[in-house]
């Protein structure tokens, strides 16, 4: 149950329309479901205002459907990350209607389109073309958790111009991800031309010195550009989440 959910049903119950029997048993059901492997957080969309996505990394298809199921049989939509196409391809077997995005390695079992319910507009912007499976990470979760979204890629500060260009995009936005490996300098440079939050992604891509997107990561940790914060290497979803917060705010 999420809070239109329980919403609605208090307004049925206010209306007559539901008795409050009814309510109490809905709302005395147990709010995980157990799973072979797993305990589903079946409450998490009431309490946190997002319900639990699935990562797949560690996971076997099975587990990962069984978990699907448990999320579709309380009436949730159901966001798989990182999930290669070989293990993707069984998952899809077994869910009728799930769809695929390989670049971004997210499966989504749900409505094909998610209204938007953010306030405003996430811009994503990457650095490089080689960023582009984190950034296309972040702007899959962003859309299926109900947000605007505009992507400008290929931006990187070699070619600043490029970055300028977007302007509009960047002015409009009301919360911007910046994905970068290498130095990582896009954040900051991002951060210096707008008054919004600014979340960095610092990614793997890089040569020996880069070590892995610790660089990118540090350099964004340290930028001078105070409206940006940093998630972890390679985290576009958990950029997406929090920019999913701040858009509903």
């Amino acid at each position: 149950m999420d809070r239109d959910q329980l919403r609605d049903l208090l307004e049925s119950v206010k209306s007559g329309e539901a008795r409050v029997d009814d309510a109490l048993e809905a709302l005395a059901r147990p709010n995980f479901t157990d799973v072979p492997d797993a305990r589903v957080d079946t409450h998490r969309a009431l309490r946190a205002g997002i319900p639990e996505v699935i990562y797949a990394a560690g996971k076997t298809p099975t587990q990962i459907i069984e978990i699907a199921r448990a999320l579709r049989a309380v009436d949730q939509n159901v966001l798989v990350t990182r999930i290669e196409a070989e293990v993707a391809a069984e998952v899809r077997a077994s869910l009728d209607g799930a769809s695929y995005d390989p670049v971004a390695r997210l499966l989504w079992l749900g409505p094909i389109e998610v209204p938007p319910i953010g306030k405003g507009t996430i811009a994503v912007i990457s650095a490089g073309t080689s960023d582009l499976p984190v950034a296309a990470e972040a702007i899959g979760v962003a859309r299926r958790l109900g947000n605007k979204v505009e992507a400008v890629a290929d931006v990187g500060v070699a070619g600043l111009h490029r970055l300028l260009a977007a302007s509009d995009v960047l002015r409009s936005a009301r919360v911007l991800i910046a994905v970068a490996g290498m130095e990582g300098a896009l954040p900051s440079v991002v951060g210096g031309l707008v008054d919004k939050p600014v979340i960095a992604v610092p990614t793997s891509v890089g040569y020996g010195a880069a070590f892995g997107g610790i660089a990118a990561l540090l350099g964004m940790l340290n930028s001078c550009a105070s409206n940006v914060t940093v998630v972890n290497i390679d985290n576009g979803f958990g950029a997406a989440y929090v920019a999913t917060l701040i858009n509903r705010l």
